[in-house]
Formats: C-alpha cells, sequence, structure tokens
C-alpha cells in the first residue's frame, strides 16, 4: 500500500519555498522519493534547503520564482527542466497576507494579496498546464488555499476573498482538465503553527483562538502530510476538483 504514496520518478515543484509550509512541503515530497524544485522570488534564500535535502539523498534544484509574473513563471520552469527534468507536480503554495480593516485597505493592498494568491495560483497552473497538454503528459496541481476560504475573519478581506477564489479556481481546472489527465486539488489548512507564527499561539488571544478548535490543540506542519501525499501521489489518481480540509474541526464548530 504504500507504494502508491511513492513519488520516486516524479519531480515537484513548490512555491513560497523559503520559509514556513513551503519548506515543510518540499521536505515531505523528497522524503516520498521526489526531485524537488524549491522556488522563491529571492533564490538565495533557498540555498540552505536546497543543501539539507541533497544531504538527504534527495535530488534538488532552486529557482528564482515570482509568481505575480508570467515571464518569471516561464523562465522558472524552463531552469527546473534543465536541472531536474519535466515538472510532474506543482505545488500552490506562495501567498500573502495584509491586515487591515476592510475601509482602510488601500487599492495596492488589495492587489498586492491578490496577485499573489489566486492570480499567482492560476498562472502557475496555466503554465503546467499547457506545458503538459502539449507534451501529452500528465501532471498534478495541488493549491494550497485555506480555511478562510471557507468561513471568513475580520481584518484579512482580501485573503478571504483570494482563498476563497482559490478554492474555486480548483474545481474549475479540474472539471476542464480532466480529459487531458490533469489532476488539480486543494487543501485548506486551518491554524498551524509555523516559526513565524509560534510566539502568538503562547499568547492570550492565540489561545482564545486554540479554544475554538473542537479538537483544543493548533496544526502542525506534519499533520498537512497526509493530504498532501495523498493529493500529489497515485494513491490520489481518481481525485480531481476535490477540497480537504485539515483543520481540527475548526470549520464544523459554531464557535
Amino acid at each position: 500500500m504504500s507504494k502508491r504514496f511513492d513519488l520516486g520518478g516524479k519531480v515537484a515543484l513548490i512555491t513560497g519555498a523559503s520559509a514556513g509550509l513551503g519548506v515543510h512541503f518540499a521536505r515531505t515530497l523528497a522524503q516520498a522519493g521526489a526531485a524537488v524544485v524549491i522556488g522563491a522570488r529571492r533564490i538565495d534564500r533557498l540555498a540552505s534547503l536546497q543543501a539539507e535535502l541533497e544531504a538527504a539523498g534527495a535530488k534538488a534544484a532552486r529557482v528564482a520564482l515570482d509568481v505575480t509574473s508570467a515571464e518569471s513563471i516561464a523562465t522558472a520552469f524552463g531552469a527546473a527542466e534543465v536541472a531536474l527534468g519535466p515538472i510532474d507536480i506543482v505545488i500552490n503554495n506562495a501567498g500573502i497576507s495584509i491586515v487591515k480593516p476592510a475601509l482602510e485597505m488601500p487599492i495596492e493592498d488589495w492587489d498586492s494579496v491578490v496577485d499573489t494568491n489566486l492570480r499567482g495560483a492560476w498562472l502557475m497552473a496555466q503554465t503546467a498546464g499547457k506545458r503538459w497538454r502539449t507534451a501529452k503528459r500528465a501532471g498534478v496541481i495541488v493549491n494550497i488555499a485555506s480555511i478562510l476560504g471557507l468561513r471568513t475573519i475580520g481584518q484579512v478581506a482580501p485573503y478571504n476573498a483570494s482563498k476563497a477564489g482559490l478554492i474555486h479556481l480548483t474545481r474549475a481546472l479540474a472539471m476542464e482538465w480532466a480529459r487531458h489527465d490533469i489532476r488539480v486539488n486543494a487543501i485548506c489548512p486551518g491554524y498551524i503553527e509555523t516559526e513565524m507564527n509560534s510566539d502568538f499561539w503562547k499568547t492570550p488571544a492565540g489561545q482564545r483562538l486554540i479554544d475554538r478548535i473542537p479538537q483544543r490543540r493548533i496544526g502542525r506542519p506534519e499533520h498537512l502530510d497526509g493530504a498532501l501525499l495523498l493529493l500529489a501521489s497515485e494513491a490520489g489518481s481518481f481525485m480531481t476538483g476535490s477540497v480537504l480540509t485539515v483543520d481540527g474541526g475548526h470549520t464544523v464548530s459554531s464557535l
């Protein structure tokens, strides 16, 4: 059964791989046997992760990648293919958020969040999809959405909107591209502890948020591994257009 989750011989490209969940996803896919291309705007910030992956026996490459730029994406795909071969799996992980009341949100802040979280994922998916269709290759896209695409909180209107849009985009692309043997699915993480937010969860405000989660605990990056490997591997080969929620029951809570 474990062979169904094996990614040996596959090449995966992860966006937003310089920090947080992107780093964890790169490690998880490499441990499952994939060759890993890590992408971010600052390629120098990827050097230590590439070295770590290679030291563990994985094939790894790093590419400069700005998901808001179609030109950057095309260049990154070309560089990735030269380094490790054709891409089989795309993990659309790059994302940002700006915290401000909606009435005070400048247009440029709205554009920045939506351009990265939604337009960037669309550009990545379309670039991959065109390459796979031309080459008559199967492909897999996993979009990293959020439970805030399913339920909202205040002060992050563009983030809420972009993640809701990403969920619907996932379903639309899955419907259109199934005929090309391209699977498109999404993961909606709940609150996940990372290096960047770990201090917050120790504060009274952080604890109040944890108390709203039915399991009464914060998620860890490894809690996303099962969903990620399922959607990326042969084990999920009959899944497309699926949206997997990994949130400790948060979205089914009435709190």
